[in-house]
């Protein structure tokens, strides 16, 4: 009689409904995951149909051609837009990289006076948005000659109070026990930096590359104010070019959003995993 029991009720909680929040919960899941995907999917959908069918809601174009990115290819340098962008972001990412470590690992490492009050400074400048600072920028790239220029369009965004706040409180938490232990074998500041922290952070530092990456890829007021020839023009000043009075070729606009999402979008599936483990570690929202 216990047996028979005790099988009723273990059928009875293993046909038992899931209940209503996970339901609601995988339904609001869906529905965001469709209204971020579906823009993209209708970029790519429109970049291949005809110009007398861009306004058609039809999902799929009846006679889908590739004579829009052709267009697009014959009226700018997309090419060499696209790589102007990508050593552009590249070259950022890695000095923002690379000043926001050196910049965290002094302020968690070293013990100087008034270290709060930098690192508040630090935080506050990242409350100034750049549009402040682009005049007096602009200003300082055309003395030293670096207008129209890739070098001009780095040097402003070589470091970035959101790299160092974010290395900042990961390094916080990097266990200091390794780092006093290391400095008792005998190993200097520069290499406990090199060999023991930054082997260690190896997500944070791929998380912080990524976002920087894509928030210099995505620049396009310091480039149009910066740029004066369309050979050293970043691709975001290319798709504004599709954007006139007279009317926006929609075709050609959206074949160029495409391949300027196409890097992006391979980076990021590349380093999916190591983006989502450094949000989790650091509590990035």
């Amino acid at each position: 009689m216990q047996l028979t029991q005790a099988g009723t009720a273990g059928e009875d909680s293993f046909s038992a409904p899931f209940p209503l929040a996970t339901v609601a919960m995988h339904a609001t899941m869906i529905l965001l995951s469709f209204v971020a995907v579906f823009p993209v999917c209708w970029m790519v959908v429109s970049s291949l149909k005809a110009e007398n069918e861009i306004f058609s809601t039809r999902l799929w174009p009846a006679s889908p051609s590739l004579d829009n990115y052709a267009f697009v290819l014959a009226q700018i340098p997309m090419l060499r837009m696209l790589t102007n962008t990508t050593i552009v972001s590249a070259a950022t990412a890695l000095l923002q990289v690379l000043t926001g470590l050196l910049a965290a690992y002094a302020l968690t490492q070293w013990r100087f006076r008034m270290s709060g009050l930098v690192h508040g400074l630090i935080a506050l400048s990242w409350l100034v948005p750049f549009q402040v600072t682009m005049i007096p920028n602009y200003v300082l790239a055309s003395r030293l000659g670096l207008l129209d220029t890739l070098t001009g369009l780095v040097v402003p965004h070589a470091a970035a109070a959101f790299a160092v706040l974010m290395l900042y409180h990961a390094m916080k938490s990097f266990p200091t026990e390794v780092v006093e232990a290391a400095r008792m074998d005998g190993a200097g500041r520069w290499r406990i930096l090199w060999e023991i922290v930054a082997p260690n952070m190896r997500a944070s530092l791929a998380s912080l590359g990524i976002l920087a990456f894509i928030s210099s890829w995505n620049e396009y007021f310091w480039p149009l104010l910066l740029s004066r020839s369309i050979e050293n023009s970043v691709v975001q000043i290319g798709l504004q070019m599709f954007m006139t009075q007279e009317g926006n070729l929609w075709g050609p606009l959206m074949a160029a959003s495409t391949l300027a999402s196409l890097p992006i979008l391979v980076i990021y599936l590349v380093l999916q995993r190591q983006v989502i483990e450094s949000f989790m570690k650091s509590g990035l929202r």
